[in-house]
């Protein structure tokens, strides 16, 4: 570098220093960094071999700068950009004619008047709260807005001026405010991007070893989010080679760099190609078959695959690269993505007092989580298990701090206590509704395993019918708004002492809501998967220890829902009821087990027959082939959701002495008469078929479900909203 030329950047380096770093104090660091730069210019001067080094030293220099820079320097140096941008403005407007004296008086007061202005606006709107370095389009759209507010008042108050007496910017050309918006635009929002640019190329720059090359299949808002993650995130190891998707719009584009390169039927060819070393679905929201098929695709080349959990799992959390995990069978039986009225489910419950019975299960546990974001007063969780129900109370108080973070300094807090007790003793339930006083109850708590409850008929309905009456009569005494109890398909046409006691319980439940014209109702769905009482972690179990997996019979069938799933629709439900109704959540259609133990074996890296075996033990006592949905005698037709249906005469098919009834068969399982409980289910429960009448019907059962009817087959009228 010739001597002239390397005085002419040590003479702009010194006014530089001197006029800005000693004169305000600035920044801290900042001298250091223009020296490394004008270290490096020397460099590359010296030797072109190291042009390569030497920008990336220049990129790691100023990222270390501005990364250490924090909003109050920001706001040091947007003052100096606002102190000087008039003069820039009129610079420009002016060019050649450019002489700053005569309009000296004119630029001291529109500064005067500007820099002030511009601070309050920005101060006052929380723009020096934002961390820049993950600044994205919504930070771009904040310092849009507020610039053109700035805009529109600083060429209002310099109007105003102009006219008046007695004040010199009526010298300056009226287009000043105009430019003067734009120039500090431009440096605000220049300076704050810079460090997310110089952050990318930064990490451009950087050597990462051991990363997987991945294709992405699906190029939405997912698969988006996650190439952006990886990509600032590399030492996770993931590198994102391409996109795979359906959408042939998107063919042959580029989305953060990285090419769309086919559809779901090239992912062998590009696998091959591209040397892909893993594949990971993020399509959330696409249904369990879709899953299937590019599992099976994936599976034929030998590529691992990977996917993110599906809408109802993540629910309203942010995708991110933690959320990839392997390909679970609750992915492969998912559902199209659930519409559900979040609105007015937040307006049901905002503002409550919500008891939620069983609230340390399966079903307890997620009505809880999504109770708590919908910001009720208090929840009550009443538990009989202290251990389940401490581990939802703990989980619940770290998602109420991020509650508390995310919301407004006014919004309400819920409040989250626990009642140990069981439901079957009256005085305890009357201590808590006196302490208490629940305005909404969702009644989760029952005893739901089949073969169990055929050896302890008394606990059966101990529990789940009178713990059933106990809730409802309190729910009565101490006027109780909303009661919703969850039921069973089991409870249709039931062949077990399980599925009859909670059919009891609907009827409990109607006959209370035709008494006080309330709306206590019924929400009736089939199995949830990961449940306590599923197959799934059975299966596992056995897949773990190296089979076999034992299925009682290869015919054997049944509904399957996730429990998130299963939770928002209960939600919905409970809103749309109007009250003495038994609610269906449309189970779709209904899954072979002896299907999904195959699966299951598949996505844990064997095979069928060759390193697990399938066994086949006979169905237990209670046990159907087939799950129903229908009683005969029920009048169907669809709600506003198209995954919900309305029983809207299930409370006019009741017992005429249902009290009298339900107060023998309590009596019976008092004194532990298992003769006198099936005896007093098959009186109330006309359909109910015992364990020793099942052989003949269950034959029944194959000849009428070969095509198992469902929901989606109903020709029922639609209602009006």
């Amino acid at each position: 570098m010739s001597g002239e030329r390397k005085s002419i950047y040590w003479h702009y380096y010194t006014r530089f220093e001197t006029g800005i770093i000693t004169q305000g104090a600035v920044l801290y660091g900042a001298n250091k960094m223009i020296s490394k730069i004008l270290l490096a210019v020397n460099a590359v001067a010296r030797d072109p071999i190291e042009d390569q080094i030497v920008k990336s030293s220049i990129i790691q220099a100023l990222s270390k700068w501005l990364i250490t820079l924090r909003n109050r320097h920001f706001l040091i140096l947007d003052t100096i950009v606002f102190a000087i941008a008039p003069i820039l403005a009129l610079a420009i407007r002016l060019e050649d004619s450019f002489s700053l004296a005569p309009y000296l008086g004119g630029l001291i007061e529109v500064t005067i008047l500007f820099v002030p202005l511009k601070l309050a606006v920005l101060y006052g709107s929380g723009f020096y709260k934002r961390y820049w370095r993950y600044a994205s389009i919504d930070e771009l759209e904040q310092i849009v807005m507020l610039m053109a507010a700035i805009g529109i008042l600083q060429t209002t108050c310099f109007n105003v001026l102009y006219y008046l007496d007695g004040f010199a910017v009526n010298s300056l050309p009226r287009s000043l405010p105009l430019l003067d918006t734009i120039i500090s635009f431009l440096f605000v929002g220049g300076i704050r991007f810079s460090i997310p640019v110089l952050n990318r190329i930064k990490q451009r720059h950087q050597k990462f070893y051991r990363r997987d090359r991945v294709l992405i299949v699906g190029a939405g808002s997912a698969g988006i989010s996650l190439v952006r993650e990886m990509q600032q995130s590399p030492w996770l190891g993931f590198y994102p080679v391409a996109f795979i998707d359906d959408d042939q719009a998107k063919l042959n584009l580029q989305i953060r760099r990285i090419p769309v390169v086919g559809d779901r039927h090239k992912i062998p060819e590009i696998v091959r190609s591209l040397h892909i070393r893993r594949v990971i679905i993020a399509m959330p929201a696409v249904s369990g078959r879709v899953i299937r098929e590019i599992l099976d695709i994936c599976l034929s080349v030998g590529v691992p695959t990977s996917t993110l959990p599906g809408l109802n799992e993540i629910l309203t959390n942010r995708i991110r690269v933690g959320s990839v995990r392997d390909i679970q069978i609750e992915d492969l039986l998912r559902r199209e993505s659930i519409q559900t009225d979040l609105r007015r489910v937040g307006e049901f419950l905002q503002g409550k007092k919500v008891l939620i019975s069983g609230a340390g299960g399966s079903i307890g546990s997620e009505l809880c989580r999504q109770v708590l974001k919908c910001r009720p007063a208090e929840i009550m969780l009443l538990g009989h298990g202290e251990n389940s129900l401490f581990a939802i109370q703990q989980e619940l108080g770290r998602m109420l701090q991020i509650l508390q973070q995310e919301g407004d300094p006014g919004d309400t807090i819920p409040q989250i206590k626990t009642f140990i007790g069981d439901i079957r003793f009256l005085n305890r339930l009357e201590y808590l509704f006196e302490q208490f006083r629940p305005q909404v109850i969702f009644h989760a708590a029952a005893h739901k395993h089949v073969p169990l409850m055929e050896s302890h008929p008394p606990e059966a309905i101990a529990n789940n019918v009178r713990g059933t009456k106990n809730l409802l009569d309190l729910a009565l005494k101490y006027d109780v708004e909303h009661f919703v109890t969850i039921s069973t398909d089991k409870a249709v046409n039931p062949t077990s002492i399980m599925g009859a006691s909670k059919r009891v319980a609907e009827m409990l439940v109607l006959q209370a809501a035709q008494k006080s014209g309330k709306p206590f109702m019924v929400v009736r769905f089939g199995n949830v998967l990961g449940s306590r009482g599923s197959v799934v972690p059975t299966f596992k179990q056995q897949i773990a220890q190296g089979g076999p997996i034992t299925i009682t019979h290869p015919d054997i069938c049944r509904y399957f829902m996730t429990i998130p799933e299963a939770v928002q629709l209960l939600l919905q439900a409970a809103v749309i009821g109007r009250g003495g109704e038994v609610m269906m959540l449309d189970m779709g259609q209904p899954v072979k087990i002896v299907d999904l133990a195959k699966d299951m074996i598949r996505l844990s890296g064997y095979e069928v027959g060759k390193d697990i075996e399938i066994v086949f033990t006979g169905l237990r006592p209670g046990e159907k082939l087939f799950e129903e949905l229908f009683i005969p005698g029920e009048e169907y037709e669809r709600t506003q959701h198209e995954k919900i249906i309305r029983v809207k005469n299930a409370s006019r098919i009741l017992p005429e002495q249902l009290d009298l009834e339900i107060e023998a068969i309590c009596e019976a399982a008092t004194k532990n008469d298992n003769n006198l409980i099936v005896f007093m289910l098959e009186q109330l429960v006309p359909e109910y078929m015992p364990d020793y009448l099942n052989v003949e019907g269950q034959a029944r059962t194959i000849d009428s479900n070969t095509n198992p009817l469902n929901p989606t087959q109903l020709s029922v009228p639609s209602i009006s909203n």
